[in-house]
């Protein structure tokens, strides 16, 4: 039985990553063609730490939309041989179709690491942009309002941040995770009411700027409410009678969590820069011309407040991405037999000792991830400063 070198795996996992390469190409060339027309991201180019981010953030998310044609074996099938087997070795009498190596070795249950490690891309990739984009959308249709009026609405709203902030994040992450919690029906009562902001602000959001326009303002909001309820009854509840939206239980509790942790420190951040801008011309301008409260926050506030939003939401999830690795790290992620990164990070460092090549790929991964979200983050605060 032959096994590969050290430089033919990584001329086969060069050749696997093939749709990576072609989509990452295409993106890079047509940004940087039209990149004068694209604003921050445009000015991103500028940026060699920012450009360096870009590209690792887009390589793990070409990875996890063309994972089903990187990988090499389903990321679950075991194949007893293989078990614990080094990098490159070859499988015994393949059966016809079946991909002839394990790239990057086999685990403690004969799964091929490499192939989990490409899967594993993808439940990173959807929750953590998922869940900060609902926190920060909590955060700006409460911190705005706080920070544009004050008064009583402030001082409780601030109130509660500050009472979920006093917690320590990892203890009250793995708290609102456990199954005894999840047993309470605690998690159903955030998700019904954390899912309701996104439909709150993005009516809000076409009131305020089509209210002039009752034609234009009605299609939207109708739209809003229709596709918006339809989506909470089956996220939320699981309870669309058409089965398009689903989330599962583990899921939904994790991705609540994340959400509810989430959106006290964005509430504080929209917060203090609605204090700072409100003070501006523009928005006295936007006062004498009889704007209305939620256009002055949404249309003229929340714009001039985009750079340093833009750079925390990128941070925010890569702060997220840690702490899913952290829960699969302790079991306590999306399913015990989920590709999770930091589930395969700690099944492998139990054996770390003797086979070390089953912690490394996966614990790769999720720092190159974590450090492309940084270095994009730096690049976009650079460039937003200059604007």
């Amino acid at each position: 039985m032959n096994s590969l070198t050290g430089w033919e795996i990584a001329l086969q996992i060069g050749i696997q990553f093939t749709p990576v390469w072609v989509a990452l190409a295409i993106t890079l060339a047509a940004s940087m063609y039209y990149k004068d027309r694209l604003g921050l991201y445009g000015h991103l180019f500028d940026s060699r730490v920012g450009i360096t981010g870009l590209i690792i953030v887009l390589f793990w998310a070409f990875t996890a939309i063309f994972a089903d044609l990187v990988a090499t074996h389903d990321a679950l099938s075991q194949i007893a041989s293989m078990k614990n087997k080094k990098p490159g070795t070859q499988i015994r009498n393949a059966a016809d179709g079946i991909y002839q190596y394990y790239l990057l070795g086999g685990d403690n249950l004969a799964r091929d690491i490499f192939s989990r490690m490409v899967m594993g891309s993808r439940s990173v990739m959807i929750i953590a942009p998922a869940a900060t984009a609902f926190a920060f959308m909590v955060g700006i249709t409460l911190g705005l309002p706080a920070g544009f009026r004050g008064g009583k609405f402030d001082t409780s709203i601030s109130f509660l941040a500050n009472l979920v902030l006093a917690f320590p994040v990892i203890l009250l992450f793995f708290l609102l995770v456990t199954p005894e919690i999840r047993a309470t029906g605690v998690p159903l009562v955030l998700a019904g009411v954390l899912f309701l902001f996104p439909i709150v602000f993005f009516v809000v959001l076409f009131q305020s700027r089509f209210y002039t326009q009752p034609m234009k303002r009605n299609v939207y909001v109708a739209t809003t409410l229709v596709l918006g309820f339809w989506a909470y009854s089956g996220l939320a509840f699981n309870a669309d009678p058409l089965g398009v939206f689903y989330m599962d239980p583990n899921l939904l509790n994790i991705f609540v969590s994340v959400v509810f942790v989430n959106s006290p420190t964005v509430f504080r951040i929209v917060r203090g820069l609605a204090l700072d801008i409100k003070t501006r011309d523009y928005v006295a301008a936007a006062q004498t011309r009889g704007e209305g409260s939620w256009y002055i926050m949404l249309w003229e506030i929340l714009p001039n407040a985009r750079g340093p939003l833009i750079v925390d939401f990128c941070l925010r999830i890569g702060y997220t991405t840690i702490l899913l690795g952290t829960l699969g790290f302790f079991g306590l992620g999306v399913s015990p037999e989920s590709p999770d990164w930091g589930m395969t990070i700690n099944e492998g460092r139990k054996l770390m000792s003797i086979y070390p090549h089953l912690a490394i790929p996966p614990a790769v991964a999720l720092m190159s991830l974590v450090l492309g979200l940084n270095l994009l983050a730096d690049g976009l605060r650079e460039q937003s400063l200059k604007d």
